[in-house]
């Protein structure tokens, strides 16, 4: 799955993603790597990216799960990872996305970290077409009780209980090349695949030979109908 170009993108924008993250440390590095005339083309003529299209909508949507990043008060960063059913991290509208924040360890790292500082980066991976969006946003956090009614949309994981709606609004978001990105599925991914018909067929095939097998130990000859039985 790869991010279609963004028609009728201004490319007199600079790219906002590389606007935040290009700094001068990166571009010194960028330099000696050799890559700065190519990430410099990137800055003065991408996409803007600092709006969310129907592309980033549908693949938000579809996650069921994302890692957020944030920065603590020593300077030390965190990375947690949020689950839930796809569609979990709501999509409010072009610049915001949301999610019910419910009770897991009572550590509290990252709630801690996004008061001091409300920054955040996420990742949403999607590990079978080797996909991965990257978005930077402020976050804004909300206690459950004083959250406004729509919060009742956002779904929830299994036997939840939630605190908080997290909004984030975003800065700027961009995306990753396939590279080195291990496919993996779900077992409800891999339901939809040719690969889990493939594997239902073997196990079919599996049961069958074994009990024709039995079925010779004992003496006894599969014929009709229990051959069918013995194949499902």
């Amino acid at each position: 799955m790869r991010p279609p170009l963004q028609e009728g993108a201004s490319t007199t924008l600079a790219h906002k993603f590389s606007s935040l993250t290009f700094t001068d440390s990166v571009k010194d590095v960028q330099r000696e790597m050799g890559s700065r005339p190519a990430n410099e083309k990137l800055t003065e003529r991408g996409s803007p990216n600092d709006t969310f299209g129907e592309f980033e909508k549908d693949f938000v949507s579809r996650r069921d799960g994302f890692y957020i990043s944030t920065v603590g008060e020593t300077g030390w960063p965190y990375i947690q990872f949020r689950g839930g059913p796809p569609g979990f991290l709501k999509v409010v509208d072009d610049h915001t996305l949301a999610y019910a924040d419910v009770t897991g360890n009572r550590q509290y790292i990252s709630s801690g970290n996004l008061r001091s500082n409300p920054r955040a980066a996420l990742f949403l991976m999607d590990y079978p077409h080797q996909a991965r969006l990257k978005i930077l946003g402020t976050t804004e956090l909300i206690p459950w009780k004083d959250a406004p009614a729509w919060k009742d949309q956002l779904l929830l994981p299994e036997r939840a209980r939630p605190e908080r709606v997290v909004l984030i609004h975003l800065a700027a978001f961009d995306w990753n090349c396939p590279q080195h990105i291990p496919q993996r599925w779900t077992v409800d991914e891999l339901k939809q695949t040719p690969i889990f018909k493939h594997i239902e067929s073997l196990e079919a095939e599996v049961k069958r030979l074994r009990n024709e097998l039995a079925a010779r130990a004992t003496g006894t000859e599969i014929t009709g109908k229990d051959k069918i039985a013995a194949s499902t």
